[in-house]
């Protein structure tokens, strides 16, 4: 764990004294990694706005090539400021650990003055979220959707199982999707992502994400475990299914999971479930598969985070082989089931929610400590501060 991480965390167990974070170079162990900042305006064009994919509170994003050919997408952060300091250090140090076909790689950085920029591989389909939310975009269709949350639940899956230390993203959400020529689909900014020891139940941290992706109990107390992850991908399966946006700021209809809480109950206890499906795949779809997805999605926010299946668990629900008690959190229920075409009946799959979704619907209430002024992202991706009001229940930002 890096010293930036623990200059915001404190751990549930005893106090270790952290190294400093390693240089740029030395952390991402390559030697073609660092760029001038020439080697990048030549690359973009000077940066210019025909190259630019997109921007926010982080800073921008330019498509460039390098000399050999090779597209990138260059970021660059905000100069003179501690939170884009500390994300860059946060992207080199957890990103040069990783390694899997569905996470976006990272190609180099340069440091030029107070100048940081981050250099990826060019992902070129854009968002998850510009497709599914975005003015014009043709609708996705359903094996598509499937494979996206597939192969995204395989990415963090190998976060936060196969990573030693285990990786938290903190900001799972579908505008950090990456969709490559063919819609796989690639875990991208680990600018808020925390190392975790495999030691330790939690990590207490300042309360950083998306508004609308936060789990209830990581916004109330800080405390960060990979089941807060969860929770967001279980957002992030809603709105693949329903093609909503977890808040809409032009609307004063309730948020994604206060609309759908309802509806999933009644899913887990024999209902039908086309209420829920984006109206825009009319019947296009595989109702077992989506049934599936549905019941992964009622896993994820549970407000009990023990509750909440592993990445892993939800990787092989998806795929359709995975018991009811795999896919329950570890906790024993009175009912045994097999998600899959030639497993087990719809009844079967719904045995998997039924009185352990604990879905009842709850308001966010402050911890003790306050976390008052903690940086949030609203859905559009910019930070907002998130404060507790006098009478002590947490409200939405003023968006």
């Amino acid at each position: 764990m890096s010293s930036s991480d623990l200059s915001s965390a404190g751990f549930s167990g005893p106090y270790h004294a952290a190294l400093p974070p390693p240089h740029p170079a030395v952390a991402l162990g390559f030697n073609q990694s660092s760029f001038t900042y020439e080697d990048l305006a030549v690359a973009t064009g000077n940066f210019t706005q025909a190259n630019l994919l997109g921007q926010g509170g982080f800073g921008y994003v330019h498509k460039g090539v390098l000399p050999n050919g090779k597209e990138i997408a260059v970021k660059s952060l905000k100069a003179n400021s501690g939170q884009g300091e500390r994300e860059f250090q946060a992207e080199v140090d957890i990103i040069s650990r990783v390694h899997h076909r569905h996470l976006v790689s990272l190609v180099g950085y340069c440091i030029a003055g107070s100048q940081r920029m981050l250099v990826y591989e060019f992902v070129p389909n854009g968002t998850l979220e510009y497709h599914l939310h975005g003015t014009g975009c043709p609708t996705m269709d359903w094996p598509t959707r499937l494979k996206i949350a597939l192969g995204s639940a395989k990415g963090f899956a190998y976060l936060h199982e196969d990573c030693h230390p285990r990786i938290i993203h903190r900001d799972i959400k579908a505008a950090n999707i990456l969709l490559d020529e063919n819609f796989e689909a690639k875990v991208a900014d680990f600018g808020l992502a925390k190392l975790s020891s495999d030691n330790f139940t939690h990590v207490s941290t300042r309360i950083m994400g998306t508004f609308g992706y936060l789990a209830p109990e990581y916004a109330s107390s800080g405390k960060l475990t990979d089941k807060s992850d969860v929770y967001s991908f279980g957002i992030m399966l809603l709105e693949l299914i329903t093609g909503r946006r977890p808040i809409d700021i032009n609307s004063d209809d309730d948020g994604l999971v206060d609309w759908a809480r309802p509806i999933l109950v009644r899913v887990t206890e024999g209902g039908s479930f086309e209420e829920l499906v984006d109206p825009r795949l009319g019947n296009n779809y595989d109702h077992q598969e989506m049934l599936r997805m549905v019941l992964c999605a009622a896993a994820c926010i549970r407000h009990s985070a023990r509750r909440r299946p592993k990445t892993s668990q939800i990787v092989r629900a998806l795929e359709g082989d995975v018991s009811l008690d795999d896919l329950d959190g570890g906790v024993k229920t009175a009912h045994i089931a097999m998600f899959g075409s030639s497993g087990g009946s719809e009844s079967d799959l719904r045995r998997l929610g039924r009185g352990n979704t604990g879905l009842a619907s709850q308001e966010f209430t402050s911890s003790e400590d306050g976390h008052t002024g903690e940086h949030m992202r609203t859905s559009g991706g910019n930070s907002q501060e998130y404060r507790p009001n006098q009478g002590g229940r947490m409200r939405s930002p003023q968006l």
